[in-house]
């Protein structure tokens, strides 16, 4: 994922939440490989909601899903949770607001992670940052 994508992603992402009068937000971009591409946390975001956000991501790019089945999964099977949890270092959060970013024909370029108002109000920003890319928002089902 090209820098000025994951800018994009960030700025829509926040313009959302500020039309939706949300919580102030975390937002955070990782390329497929995990890299962080861009970030931003809004003055009043609480402590540690970017690495909230970076656990929502990379929990997604870990398991190739969108955050919100990692949660239905949690519910499902909390021990295989933990246990994937713990095999990526613990940063996987699965919870609604980690969405895969994928190009035009489905190939993965990278995830968001967002992070400070309810986790589906997450969610719904980082799909609207995501399309307003011109991209394909996969948070999963």
């Amino acid at each position: 994922m090209k820098l000025e994508i994951a800018q994009k992603i960030v700025v829509a992402a926040v313009a959302h939440a500020r039309e939706k009068k949300m919580e102030p937000l975390a937002v955070v971009v990782l390329d497929a490989r995990g890299a962080l591409k861009a970030a931003v946390a809004e003055d009043g975001t609480s402590l540690r909601r970017s690495e909230i956000a970076i656990g929502k991501a990379h929990g997604s790019l870990a398991m190739g899903l969108g955050s919100r089945t990692l949660f239905k999964r949690a519910e499902a099977q909390p021990y295989f949770i933990a246990a994937v949890t713990h095999a990526v270092g613990g940063s996987l959060v699965p919870v609604p607001g980690g969405v895969l970013v994928r190009d035009t024909t489905g190939a993965l370029l990278g995830a968001v992670g967002i992070s400070g108002d309810i986790s589906d109000n997450d969610e719904a920003a980082a799909v609207a940052g995501i399309r307003a890319a011109g991209l394909q928002a996969d948070p999963g089902a």
